[in-house]
């Protein structure tokens, strides 16, 4: 328990052999419930799982193959939730689903359990088990419903490459426009920390179970219009080795985004309410798409002087103007949605 509330951790783990078992051993002596998920690794990882696990609960392995007996997270609602049970839940997916996948797993464990707070802390050791009091807080205290790590405030940024910075600099602006959370960056870390009230107002179900999983639930986040925390801590990298495939990665991601964006649009500001951002968004990307095909004509006609050309520059203008337009005043709407830890 931490301040009196129930703490779950959620270690999603793929081929992370001697590295995962260090994860299970650090996390802190207050959290109530770990959930160790193996995404259906093809090295050591489900064998360490079971090992530090057995340490962890002071018990030892099924004695017929090595292994705990596998539960639904419907079974550990039957067994009475958090308040029985061992520490560590060992979980292994029957076939791999993603890192994205891995979390969902954890996140229904953990509503069945009925935990306050959930953390995911990933199965790499890059994140530090002294930093979870971080993010717990702003939960705990009523402050914001979700809690994640920022690695580019201020001086934080130094120990990422300049490859990984571009990067998640980017992320980070698309993700902004997507979710609604200006005033957020690093959108890509994954350590983070969700209330059971949040955890239950989204559609586990309808996740995406690849990496961009954190982005796809910020923008669903902000769409049921829970506040968010940014907690500043720094980027800890040591032997783990990334397993994202950036040709697919990138354009896959943009896309859920775009389909997310749209999404928080209706809900947000034409379901539930109205705003006319909406339809400013709307009409600035058709009128864009328009222009730029009368710019396109008029450059293969070699006409860039002629009255068509020039009308599809002004709105073409017009149109970039509008979007900021519908920026602003989403920045706006959204402006108290982010709490700042520094």
């Amino acid at each position: 328990m931490y301040e009196s509330h129930s703490v779950a951790v959620v270690v999603p783990a793929y081929n992370e052999a001697g590295l995962v078992g260090e994860v299970i051993e650090t996390i802190p002596a207050y959290v109530d419930r770990i959930y160790a998920v193996d995404d259906r690794s093809t090295d050591g990882t489900w064998d360490e799982i079971v090992r530090h696990a057995a340490r962890r609960n002071g018990s030892d392995p099924d004695p017929v193959d090595g292994r705990p007996t596998s539960r639904s997270p419907r079974d550990t609602a039957a067994d009475g939730g958090v308040e029985s049970g061992e520490v560590v839940v060992p979980i292994r997916h029957e076939e791999n689903r993603g890192v994205g996948g891995a979390i969902t797993t954890g996140y229904q464990y953990a509503l069945a359990d009925g935990i306050d707070v959930t953390a995911v802390m990933a199965g790499d050791g890059q994140m530090n088990p002294d930093h979870l009091e971080w993010l717990l807080e702003p939960i705990v205290d009523g402050t914001a419903d979700y809690a994640k790590g920022n690695r580019l405030y201020g001086n934080d940024r130094s120990s990422m490459s300049s490859w990984r910075l571009f990067g998640n600099l980017t992320l980070s602006y698309l993700t902004k426009i997507a979710s609604g959370y200006w005033r957020m960056m690093d959108p890509q870390n994954g350590y983070t920390a969700i209330s059971h009230d949040a955890l239950e107002a989204i559609d586990l179900e309808d996740r995406y179970e690849a990496y961009g999983f954190t982005n796809d639930l910020l923008v669903t986040l902000n769409t049921h219009g829970f506040r968010i925390a940014d907690v500043s801590m720094p980027a800890v990298y040591g032997e783990e080795e990334s397993h994202i495939q950036y040709r697919s990665f990138v354009p896959n991601l943009s896309a859920l985004l775009l389909r997310r964006f749209v999404r928080r649009l209706y809900v947000r500001y034409l379901l539930t309410d109205f705003h006319p951002l909406a339809l400013m968004y709307a009409v600035g990307v058709a009128g864009g798409m328009i222009a730029l095909a009368g710019i396109t004509a008029a450059v293969r006609r070699r006409a860039n002087g002629s009255s068509d050309g020039m009308t599809s520059l002004v709105l073409l203008f017009l149109s970039v103007i509008d979007l900021l337009l519908a920026m602003v005043f989403d920045r706006r709407e959204n402006e108290e949605m982010v709490v700042t830890v520094p």
